[in-house]
């Protein structure tokens, strides 16, 4: 059983974005987290509690399921990663790395793989992929499920980061990559920013704060 390490100092900010025209979906808070060399900032729903997080040498993971869910058994979780000093490696790029991530759901479901390009994006002025993959059939966790997340992969200044917000449900042919839902996910974690850390600065991080 994994066991959660303390985030305070990585929950930096948390301000309501929410309108009133999205008064049906779960409000949103500002999250903005020193990972490696930069702060990582996005658009968390409320619903969501943080139940990992680790890190190990140069990555670093953590992970938010719904409240009520645990990292064993859940039906949608967010995910952030970070890999330090991965802008060095000969040949790397957002997508590049996007399709490694894909490789590991390929090696999962080879019979039942699919996945979906909403190509390369600029968050601030930094460069990024976004794309849905998902397996139609997987065994892990505690039934046979699809498991279909929507991926968005950055290119630091140095790191590579990425935000996944994935989503169980009954298994199938094939995920549901094509749903609009995703396109609605991504808008729900938008904004989404790399901002640089300032020496001597604590949360709320007012740097990136102010930075939109």
């Amino acid at each position: 059983m994994r066991t959660l390490t303390t985030t305070a100092a990585i929950f930096g900010v948390a301000f309501a974005l929410a309108s009133a025209s999205q008064a049906q979906a779960p409000q949103s808070f500002r999250v903005i987290s020193p990972i490696f060399g930069q702060l990582v900032s996005f658009a968390m729903p409320s619903n969501f509690v943080v139940v990992f997080e680790n890190t190990k040498g140069g990555h670093y993971i953590r992970e938010a399921v719904l409240k009520g869910e645990t990292p064993e058994r859940w039906t949608q979780m967010i995910t952030v990663t970070g890999e330090k000093g991965m802008t060095l490696t000969p040949g790397a790029s957002p997508e590049k790395f996007a399709g490694s991530i894909a490789g590991g759901f390929i090696s999962a479901c080879p019979d039942s793989f699919a996945a979906k390009s909403l190509g390369a994006a600029n968050f601030g002025r930094f460069e990024g992929f976004v794309a849905v993959i998902g397996c139609g059939r997987i065994d892990s966790g505690p039934t046979r499920h699809t498991e279909t997340a929507l991926l968005v992969t950055l290119k630091g200044a140095s790191d590579y980061y990425t935000i996944q917000w994935a989503e169980r449900g009954p298994e199938s042919d094939e995920p549901p990559v094509n749903d609009e839902r995703w396109q609605a996910r991504l808008r729900e974690l938008s904004p989404i920013e790399l901002c640089l850390i300032v020496a001597g600065e604590a949360a709320p991080y007012p740097s990136c704060v102010n930075k939109s």
